[in-house]
């Protein structure tokens, strides 16, 4: 797995920071899946039994959700569409290839750097009635941060996976 490095401690400026972070988490979690068997992708490792492709889309449709939907306002749909419709688990069908899921990811990834990169951090989500209070929707500082905290958690997780699968463990 080729090492993926965190932003340097010279970067001061607040939006680079957090967008630089969020790229860091991104490839991580790519990094982390890298080497895996399409059959230790579909499988869990965990008691609540989400599996390491689960994880990729389920983040796919996070960056869907949050930035295309929320602060973009777009009609996009499916925006829970990692979800089983029945269970509300995360699921990946036997039709989803680990190639298209991680395609997916990707395009989400680059829709929400496009958004990004026109917006300013203070600017106030658009698709106001997306969020538990709509008098007041979130700033796209607190949706960067609110995705960061999002990969953080999910990659830490995913830390654990990986050792339990083959020993890998950090960065």
């Amino acid at each position: 797995m080729p090492l993926v490095t965190e932003p340097p401690d010279t970067l001061s400026d607040p939006r680079e920071l957090l967008l630089a972070y969020l790229d860091y988490y991104r490839a991580t979690l790519l990094r982390k899946l890298d080497g895996l068997s399409d059959d230790e992708l579909r499988t869990s490792r965990l008691p609540s039994g989400w599996t390491p492709l689960e994880l990729l889309k389920h983040l796919a449709f996070v960056e869907r959700r949050w930035l295309r939907w929320g602060f973009a306002g777009e009609n996009v749909d499916p925006v829970w569409g990692e979800s089983d419709p029945e269970t509300g688990k995360w699921s990946v069908g036997a039709d989803e290839s680990a190639e298209s899921i991680r395609a997916l990811f990707l395009e989400e990834c680059a829709a929400s750097r496009a958004i990004v990169s026109g917006a300013r951090l203070e600017d106030i989500a658009r698709g106001r009635d997306r969020f538990d209070s709509p008098a007041r929707p979130p700033a796209l500082s607190w949706i960067l941060f609110h995705l960061l905290q999002e990969y953080a958690r999910h990659v830490g997780q995913l830390d654990v996976v990986r050792e339990l699968l083959d020993g890998a463990t950090g960065e």
